[in-house]
């Protein structure tokens, strides 16, 4: 038994199933709101039926499913072999509702499919690019994520950003007791129970807002039993400015897919990512969301709370992570699964994620005394975050830029960090000891 829990540590030691799945479990419920909800949100913005958002709901759990399965066991070049979650993009929405309410879904599919075979040949080619991102920038790049998740934690742990009880004492009451729970399991537990601190927390305040009547199974029983997913539900199009469009938002994903890979080795593995995994990472981000393309669903990247819990608790265990992966898969065959997932109230996760996302901020700092400090290196770190986060929260001030940079950067703090990284990276004149 003790070899068991230790192989958890392990990426590669053999774990019984029976207790690979709780920690799977874990993940999936870490991330699976996050998943569907910009495909819920792109459905209701453009009008898409009630069926068909239910359809391609189910296709984004097994796309995620299998992008996760192709990180952690690669084709070839495309994955990483690191215990990385995949999910629908947030980075793409905003995009994607623009074309899919002018030119319709199945430009904005053509327009995925293209955008993704893009990233993933430049994934495949990183040894060219790959010194653009020395490790100055890649450590300010994940501080970037982890400040740009805060204000999602927050929103959930008050209920959802919208929800008509948003604020609310109930809100506050169970989101208090989950991150409480957290906090104790993570302090005062021994062995495996530590690392499970975030199931612990999420099952604490389940059960609790289940008493308190904030959980709602008035649908469970329409679902159906089981149900295939369905292969292009849009017949795609082509248009070279939809095409390119999402391109450009494309390289913000494989930004974020580099500092959540950068994170991970950091905080997990206790090293740099090498040059193969950063590419690998790309690919199967680019590649696999073409696939996501082909059944109707916008694009896929590494998901930073995942990153977040990995770091929390050490579970760096690709077979444990992939039976997550296989649960994502079963909840899109079987319904039911999925609903009943979907039944977790947002203050439940927002007490589970602060701690994590917290985390990752955390191995962002690690990362940056590990680089130095150098003037050189307070130059890129202060002013790229100083800007990036500054900037995005003023987005009128992106007003006087074409559409497709409102697009890629008025919302979006990452892209900033990142390209003012590398180009402060490569102008800067290098400091003696460097040269």
């Amino acid at each position: 038994m003790g070899q068991d829990i230790s192989n958890l540590y392990q990426l590669d030691g053999r774990v019984p199933v029976g207790k690979a799945v709780p920690f799977g479990l874990q993940h999936v419920l870490a991330m699976f709101v996050s998943n569907i909800t910009p495909i819920m949100i792109l459905a209701g913005a453009i009008g898409i039926d009630s069926v068909t958002s239910s359809m391609l709901i189910q296709n984004c759990m097994i796309i995620a499913g299998i992008g996760t399965l192709v990180q952690l066991y690669p084709i070839w070049r495309i994955g990483s072999r690191l215990p990385i979650v995949m999910g629908i993009s947030f980075t793409f929405l905003s995009l994607a509702i623009s074309i899919a309410a002018t030119q319709g879904m199945g430009t904005l599919m053509g327009a995925v499919i293209i955008g993704g075979l893009v990233e993933g040949t430049l994934g495949l080619f990183a040894r060219y690019w790959i010194k653009l991102i020395p490790p100055v920038v890649a450590a300010t790049v994940v501080t970037a994520i982890g400040f740009s998740l805060l204000p999602i934690g927050a929103n959930s742990f008050a209920g959802g950003q919208g929800a008509a009880d948003f604020g609310s004492i109930n809100n506050w009451i169970v989101g208090s007791i989950t991150l409480l729970t957290c906090l104790l399991c993570q302090v005062f537990a021994k062995g495996f129970l530590r690392s499970l601190s975030v199931l612990v927390g999420l099952v604490a305040g389940y059960i609790l807002a289940l008493c308190m009547g904030m959980v709602d199974f008035s649908g469970i029983g329409s679902r159906p039993i089981l149900s295939l997913p369905h292969l292009l539900p849009f017949t795609p199009t082509f248009n070279i400015g939809a095409i390119l469009s999402i391109v450009a938002v494309y390289l913000v994903s494989a930004t974020e897919t580099i500092g959540d890979t950068s994170a991970l080795c950091n905080s997990a593995l206790k090293r740099d990512p090498n040059e193969r995994e950063m590419g690998a990472a790309v690919s199967c981000d680019g590649f696999v969301s073409s696939v996501s393309g082909l059944f109707g669903c916008t694009p896929i990247t590494s998901f930073s709370q995942n990153v977040g819990l990995v770091a929390m608790s050490g579970i760096i265990n690709r077979f444990t992570i992939a039976t997550g992966a296989l649960i994502m898969i079963l909840g899109g065959i079987f319904p039911m699964i999925g609903y009943a997932l979907t039944t977790i109230p947002q203050c439940v996760l927002g007490g589970c994620t602060l701690m994590m996302f917290g985390s990752i901020l955390y191995a962002g700092f690690g990362m940056m005394g590990r680089c130095g400090s150098s003037h050189r290196n307070m130059v890129i770190v202060s002013l790229s975050l100083s800007v990036g986060l500054g900037f995005t929260q003023a987005t009128e001030m992106f007003n006087i830029f074409p559409e497709i940079v409102r697009t890629v950067f008025a919302n979006n703090c990452v892209a900033v960090v990142f390209l003012l990284a590398v180009i402060l990276n490569l102008v800067l004149p290098k400091d003696k000891a460097e040269a």
